[in-house]
């Protein structure tokens, strides 16, 4: 569901599988306006392959019906091949609670497109790739870049359309951090207060002494195992009880909250930031009992029909309807643009102060002090703040990360904004994270040099 840092959380996976071959897709000819750094000579090109295989390639839902075997499972939707087909169409999968985007206007999107492909950039290998080449061959399904305003790229791959909803993974962390801002600036939930005034039933588990304050910035001192796909793991339970993976022993499942309830604490709160996926959804519970609505409407009431989205988008829920905070967010890639730029451009749209300025100020700074490695493997100079991972944070970008390959990358500086979705064929891959990243900023500079 997460991405919890460029190196691997312990016990993760995150090697490039075989099946990862760095390939490239069929190009249009490189006519990048003056924009394209030259290659330092000391830094070889990468050997362009062929491009990443697409849902349709594997013939992953393909016929009336589909061959059994080509029909994404309770166990194995979220991994490759399957992956490249369920990303895009999570409500043929699982039970879904609406976000709608009521009956305001749509948020016209201007466009100055530009030719970024020939655009070079370093990667971790120590090779120059080319931006059409990444695309290629890093599963991308979608891929936007917004410069001062403009539409400069817009490109979908693997057979995704532009009015498909794509899976966020924890990049809905970040959409539920920001929901918070705006229900703090209503005066609804103030960040200091013990969880327990919040939601009374955490007074017995690891939550008891946490403030939101520091579930918010995945400083509590509960403990929550991160491994993905390790049985057992608090991961898998909460996998589990999201309907995200199929029950074990045929004993009925948990739900998210009785996971939350069973979190031990193994630390002091208020300690230095350790990501835990379980975190997003006690602020959501918390945002929930403040408001007395669901997290899906709460999202579309304060954000999603105020800022001009073009589509409802949707959470998957579990079996008592609640919504999987931390990663079951589905939206089109044009309308996580249209969030994204919100919060560039100070949280305001169509004469409406949506977010609070103060607190997307505090989203893209954060302690340095208390962001540490492994994290410091993709951000060295990061931090994380609000539910927001800060990719730098003299420099005050940041981003919105999930596991395979989802991204909302934001630099107020240049005004300029990325967005990647992706089905990568592993859950975290260092070095696709760090090309990403590598990637995007070396495109934001190309648009804005210094």
């Amino acid at each position: 569901m997460t991405p919890p840092n460029a190196a691997s959380p312990k016990g993760t996976v995150a090697h490039a599988p075989a099946a990862a071959a760095p390939a490239a897709a069929a190009l249009h000819p490189a006519a990048a306006q003056g924009a394209v750094p030259p290659a330092p000579a000391s830094a070889p090109r990468a050997a362009p392959a062929q491009p990443a295989p697409t849902a349709r390639d594997h013939g992953i839902m393909q016929g009336f019906p589909p061959a059994p075997e080509a029909i994404p499972g309770a166990s194995n939707w979220d991994l490759p091949p399957f992956n490249r087909w369920s990303f895009c169409n999570m409500r043929n999968l699982f039970p879904t609670a609406d976000v709608q985007r009521g009956t305001g206007p749509v948020r016209t999107l201007p466009s100055a497109q530009q030719e970024l492909r020939a655009i070079r950039f370093p990667t971790l290998a120590g090779t120059q790739q080319t931006v059409g080449d990444w695309l290629g061959s890093s599963y991308t399904d979608g891929f936007m870049v917004m410069s001062r305003g403009r539409v400069v790229h817009e490109s979908y791959h693997n057979n995704m359309a532009s009015h498909q909803l794509h899976l966020s993974q924890s990049v809905a962390k970040s959409v539920v951090g920001t929901l918070a801002g705006v229900m703090h600036g209503e005066g609804l939930v103030d960040l200091d207060t013990p969880m327990p005034r919040l939601v009374p039933e955490l007074a017995h588990s690891g939550y008891a002494g946490a403030t939101l304050r520091h579930v918010l910035d995945m400083r509590s001192g509960v403990r929550f195992n991160e491994d993905y796909g390790t049985p057992g793991s608090d991961m898998t339970r909460i996998d589990i009880a999201s309907g995200w993976r199929p029950t074990e022993g045929g004993h009925p499942p948990a739900t998210i909250r009785d996971v939350i309830l069973s979190l031990p604490q193994e630390r002091g709160h208020g300690e230095d930031f350790h990501y835990r996926s379980i975190e997003t959804d006690v602020v959501a519970w918390a945002l929930e009992r403040a408001a007395g609505a669901s997290l899906a409407d709460l999202l579309s009431d304060r954000i999603w029909s105020r800022m001009g989205a073009e589509r409802d988008a949707y959470f998957t829920v579990d079996g008592a309807g609640t919504a999987l905070a931390d990663g079951g967010f589905n939206a089109t890639m044009r309308d996580y643009a249209r969030i994204g730029l919100l919060l560039l451009e100070g949280g305001a749209w169509n004469g409406d102060q949506i977010v609070p300025e103060d607190w997307i100020r505090a989203s893209a700074s954060g302690d340095r002090a208390v962001f540490g490695e492994p994290y410091t493997a993709t951000s060295p100079k990061g931090a994380y703040s609000r539910q927001w991972w800060v990719h730098d944070a003299a420099r005050g970008d940041f981003m919105a990360r999930g596991v395979f390959g989802q991204l909302i990358y934001l630099d107020p500086k240049t005004e300029f904004l990325a967005v990647k979705l992706s089905s990568w064929p592993d859950f975290l891959i260092h070095s696709y994270t760090v090309d990403m990243l590598s990637a995007v900023t070396t495109i934001r500079d190309a648009l804005s040099p210094s």
